[in-house]
């Protein structure tokens, strides 16, 4: 089975991407992020038409979560205990052929020391606490998303432009690492060792054809899922084609019972 992340940057604009992508790619489930868009005028019909269910959570203009699949969806949580109606629309979890998927958008943090970098960190306390009450660590869990922090040195461009500042900065990294010990593997560094790749690069100052990129976007799982991955890519394409999202996919494939 083929999982994929990808923070699309609005499904309104990008829906025919996706499409192409997952002709292409063949894909059984895709996690979205950033789809930017209200439920009552989330595509349904449209990915339906296509093949795949679809479980979604989103709000105007920000935000907003969904997870694509060619198989069954069940077992649907939306955003953490706790939040209520009104909280942004970050996590949207579900079950698909025995994988519990959990699908994450966390918070950019803005700037450090702000009360959006707070806010970060404590989202990050709270995903933590999340797997330890509701995931078996024996199981079959998989968290992905744009995560919005370059877990290591691997994963920026150049360490020396980047130390200390938003998405590589060490309290990010800690808060990270916290939820990383609840028993995830990353399985791109698994299968790809200390291979320098980016799934995201700044629309600004030409940063994807100077590859002056980070790896913010992740596929980590339990450390038994772990063992049936084969294979863990990011796939370059999409961000070079018209009008692309500043984020790539990151596919992950595993062979289930």
């Amino acid at each position: 089975m083929k999982i994929a992340t990808w923070n699309v940057n609005s499904i309104t604009i990008r829906l025919e991407q996706v499409f192409n992508w997952l002709e292409t790619t063949q894909t059984d489930v895709l996690c979205l992020q950033e789809t930017k868009i209200t439920d009552e005028k989330f595509p349904v019909e449209a990915i339906n038409n296509f093949g795949y269910n679809v479980a979604f959570m989103g709000q105007k203009s920000y935000n907003g979560v969904a997870i694509l699949s060619k198989h069954e969806i069940t077992n649907v949580q939306k955003n953490l205990p706790g939040d209520d109606e009104d909280a942004p629309k970050r996590l949207i979890a579900a079950t698909v052929n025995n994988v519990r998927i959990v699908n994450t958008y966390i918070p950019n943090g803005t700037e450090l020391w702000t009360d959006k970098f707070t806010f970060k960190l404590d989202w990050l306390q709270r995903l933590r606490r999340f797997f330890d009450e509701t995931c078996d660590r024996e199981g079959n869990v998989l968290l992905c998303g744009d995560f919005n922090v370059a877990p290591d040195e691997r994963d920026v461009w150049n360490t020396a432009v980047w130390e200390g500042k938003l998405h590589f900065s060490k309290p990010e990294r800690a808060a990270l690492e916290h939820v990383k010990k609840w028993g995830f593997v990353d399985v791109f560094r698994k299968m790809n060792g200390d291979e320098k790749i980016y799934s995201w690069w700044n629309y600004r100052e030409g940063a994807f054809p100077k590859n002056q990129g980070l790896r913010i976007d992740h596929i980590w799982t339990s450390a038994k899922l772990a063992e049936k991955c084969v294979d863990c890519r990011i796939d370059k394409t999409p961000r070079g084609w018209e009008r692309p999202s500043d984020h790539t996919p990151v596919v992950a494939q595993f062979l289930l019972d």
